[in-house]
């Protein structure tokens, strides 16, 4: 993407010079959605006085939380119920290989390309792959993910090993997530994979809704299962690469499945469980975010444990809510048997 598509000023955006590549039309209205933003932000730090609210790097970092807030457990909800919980964190690690060939391209070959983009189309490869590999050996998914994430994680660290031009400088905010560095370029790019996988799941919900809860049915009545399994997992790639920037490869898995965790023990159906996962994901984010700010800790980790807390609560108010079901129901049955003997 050419350099200063949109400049920052006094926390908004302002137009910049001409777009020309098709990356830059491609972005130009997520800039524009970041300047709106941007703007919305300034509004509330003069009407609240928050201090976290007037700086430029909080107003997308807290957009992005925003948007990993709706994608993640909105994909992890099908990952859970398939069994698939641990494909976020084999995807995380193939993602850093992805990061780590594009700072590997930059520092070689000075093609200037966001080591994010990179990073989605490696995951993306890699998510088809954990299918492939599937298909191909009748091996099950989780072998199949440990032999991609050991891959990609092998590859990420030998590219950063070799230390080409200072490879190894930044590595840190990719591993652990930096709320500082969560640039326009890269809060546009997780815009635009927020759209397509909204999108994407908004079109295809109710087949990929069959597939996951009767894979066998769904065979029989015609629809291409294959095909949706790899649209499930290429999404969980998208949600990881954009999850990355705040959580790191580390912590990102956790989004994925901490809420809805969470939210399947309060829930009764799974649209239900999709909207509580969703509250329960965008408290983890905002609460964590404040948190990590004022007292100056890395974001995904704090994002991660205020998420654990809040399923710790939703376990017990699940349990609560079992208790007092199982103490209404021998009230309710003598009632009945009255009623049935005067009958």
């Amino acid at each position: 993407m050419s350099a200063t598509v949109l400049a920052f000023g006094a926390g908004l955006l302002q137009p910049g010079p001409l777009q020309t590549g098709p990356l830059d039309l491609l972005f130009a209205p997520f800039y524009w959605v970041l300047a709106l933003w941007s703007g919305l932000m300034d509004w509330l730090a003069a009407a609240t006085g928050l201090g976290l609210l007037q700086y430029g790097f909080m107003h997308r970092a807290i957009l992005v939380g925003i948007c990993i807030g709706v994608m993640a457990p909105l994909i992890g909800t099908f990952l859970v119920h398939r069994q698939l919980a641990l494909i976020g964190d084999a995807l995380a690690h193939t993602a850093f290989a992805g990061v780590a060939i594009g700072l590997f391209l930059n520092a070689v070959l000075d093609l200037g390309v966001s080591p994010y983009l990179t990073a989605v189309v490696v995951a993306m490869l890699a998510a088809l792959c954990i299918e492939l590999i599937t298909e191909a050996t009748d091996a099950d998914n989780d072998v199949s993910m440990a032999i991609v994430l050991s891959t990609g994680f092998a590859l990420g660290t030998t590219l950063i090993s070799l230390n080409a031009g200072g490879l190894s400088v930044g590595v840190n905010q990719f591993l652990f997530g930096n709320l500082s560095t969560v640039s326009a370029e890269n809060a546009a790019i997780l815009l635009a994979l927020f759209t397509v996988i909204v999108g994407v799941v908004a079109l295809t919900r109710n087949q990929l809704l069959y597939v996951t809860f009767d894979e066998t049915a769904a065979a029989v009545s015609g629809l291409p299962v294959r095909w949706y399994n790899r649209v499930t997992v290429m999404l969980t790639a998208m949600v990881v690469v954009g999850a990355m920037q705040i959580m790191g490869v580390i912590l990102v898995a956790a989004m994925l499945v901490v809420p809805v965790a969470g939210a399947t023990q309060v829930s009764r159906s799974f649209s239900e469980s999709i909207l509580v996962s969703v509250v329960l994901a965008e408290l983890a984010v905002l609460l964590g975010i404040g948190v990590a700010y004022y007292a100056e800790a890395t974001a995904g980790g704090v994002i991660v444990l205020v998420a654990v807390a809040i399923y710790v609560t939703a376990v017990g108010l699940g349990k609560l809510q079992g208790r007092l079901g199982a103490t209404a129901a021998p009230v309710a049955g003598p009632a009945g048997a009255e009623e049935t003997e005067s009958d």
